[in-house]
């Protein structure tokens, strides 16, 4: 049973994120399962600093791009909010009939909050995935591909970001 939860969220290693091929031409972009890793990282740090649940944050972190081992990586344009959540939701619950009850339940509850986006960790942790997303377009960016392009992930993330505390980082980020 725990294999085949496993052998899914391994799945996340191989998706690529698809709006940098898409909208930049980056031919083996990031992962999602790359994003994640420093998504997780940035809601530890970041939790820890404003003093809120770091162990619920990581946790919902690490399964807030889970259902897309499954359903690949929308770009928002692909689909609808509500398509997108309903695919997202079935995804989760397939992914966690591979749990026991216990932990199927636990997470789930982690992965409702986040979706509902109405606690102080939730919020953070949309927001912490849209700043990652700015730090990988200027990563893309000292690598030589369109700054004008990127500025697209960028501009998104200022648009997404209401925490000063984050805005702050988003605003010392510049292009090489």
């Amino acid at each position: 049973m725990l294999f085949d939860f496993f052998y899914l969220v391994s799945e996340l290693k191989k998706v690529p994120r698809k709006g940098w091929m898409s909208k930049v031409g980056i031919e083996h972009p990031e992962s999602v399962a790359d994003h994640s890793y420093g998504t997780a990282v940035m809601a530890m740090v970041l939790s820890d600093s404003q003093k809120l649940d770091t162990e619920k944050i990581l946790k919902m972190a690490l399964l807030h791009d889970l259902a897309e081992s499954i359903t690949g990586d929308f770009m928002p344009e692909e689909i609808s909010k509500e398509n997108k959540k309903i695919a997202e939701d079935d995804a989760m619950k397939e992914i966690f009939s591979k749990l026991p009850d216990n932990l199927a339940e636990q997470y789930d509850k982690v992965w409702q909050e986040y979706s509902q986006a109405n606690t102080k960790e939730s919020i953070l942790l949309h927001e912490i995935d849209k700043l990652e997303m700015a730090i990988q377009a200027v990563k893309y960016s000292s690598e030589g591909f369109s700054n004008e392009k990127l500025s697209l992930f960028v501009d998104s993330a200022k648009k997404e970001i209401k925490s000063k505390e984050l805005l702050d980082i988003l605003d010392t980020l510049s292009y090489k």
